[in-house]
């Protein structure tokens, strides 16, 4: 943990002012506010430059918070937090009266968990409100994960960042919601869906909308680089085709030396696909950086984590 004892107060002196502050998490760095307050919120949303029809996740210390959030929960819904909390997973639930519907985009549902960081439970165990925290960056760009990507995200307009070292899962939680006690996945992320299905039973799939999301990352283009992107199972048939053109390779665990190319990015040596989602971001931030025409990522198993690394290459490539 890099954040000290001044830096934390600090933050919590900005948060309880209605000012915002970026956070790390376990999964990405959030940009926090009051979840209580609308003019927090707001600053939230004009620094991102996000849409208001795109909900915002709620983070919470304890579970007896969530009373605050919302109601009529799910018994599934009490499941799933017994597995997974604090953890990666977000529950959409029915909305307490307490969270203004400028946080969940105008929808009677809310995002909510609780992160599994020191950092942003100290936190929050030391506020009276829980924290909107939607990623640190300009709305559909890479995530953050370390304090530097934030930086450089917002550059001067950059908030007070509480810096938490690297994130240990490197992807967004996952997000599931309810029909009545049937769950629904709106966003694949850090836990399975094999996982959550081990748990509340076979999961319906609904993780795009352009309209009106019930959850963040529903839209179709998110998560992108400035560099045009390219998701493939034929890298070599590709880069052949850009032939000429600066590219870089973004690889699951071998390099393709075969490939004339600027740069490869490769996430795993071992193969492990919790690691190559641990690594995607800062890898596709490396890329971004080195003025290429196209990054070409390899498409990689469509298997746990690999689902949640692939959707997120997809939206990237939109």
């Amino acid at each position: 943990m890099n954040t000290n004892k001044v830096e934390l107060s600090k933050g919590i002196e900005i948060l309880n002012s209605d000012g915002i502050i970026a956070i790390p998490t376990e999964t990405v760095y959030g940009l926090a506010g009051n979840a209580f307050s609308e003019v927090a919120v707001s600053k939230i949303f004009a620094l991102k430059k996000r849409p208001h029809n795109n909900p915002l996740i709620v983070h919470i210390g304890s579970i007896i918070d969530l009373d605050n959030v919302a109601l009529e929960i799910p018994k599934k819904a009490y499941a799933l937090m017994e597995a997974f909390w604090p953890g990666p997973l977000t529950l959409v639930l029915k909305k307490h009266p307490n969270i203004p519907h400028i946080v969940t985009a105008g929808n009677e549902t809310v995002a909510v968990r609780m992160p599994n960081h020191a950092v942003a439970l100290e936190v929050l165990n030391q506020l009276d409100f829980p924290l909107a925290a939607p990623s640190a960056n300009r709305f559909g760009g890479i995530s953050p994960t370390s304090a530097a990507h934030v930086a450089n995200s917002f550059g001067f307009d950059a908030p007070f960042i509480l810096d938490g070292g690297e994130c240990e899962r490197g992807l967004e939680s996952t997000i599931v919601g309810f029909d009545g006690e049937e769950p629904i996945l709106y966003r694949y992320g850090s836990v399975s869906a094999e996982d959550i299905e081990k748990i509340c039973g076979k999961l319906k799939v609904h993780n795009n909308e352009e309209v009106a999301p019930q959850a963040s990352g529903m839209l179709s283009k998110h998560y992108a680089p400035k560099t045009k992107t390219f998701l493939t199972d034929k890298l070599t048939e590709l880069a052949i085709s850009f032939k000429g053109k600066k590219i870089g390779l973004l690889l699951f665990s071998k390099k393709m030396d075969h490939i004339n190319c600027e740069h490869q990015e490769v996430l795993s040596d071992q193969g492990d696909l919790a690691e190559a989602a641990k690594n995607l971001y800062a890898a596709m931030h490396r890329l971004d950086s080195l003025g290429l025409d196209f990054i070409l990522a390899e498409e990689f198993p469509n298997v746990g984590m690999g689902k949640t690394i692939n959707d997120r290459l997809q939206r990237a490539s939109k």
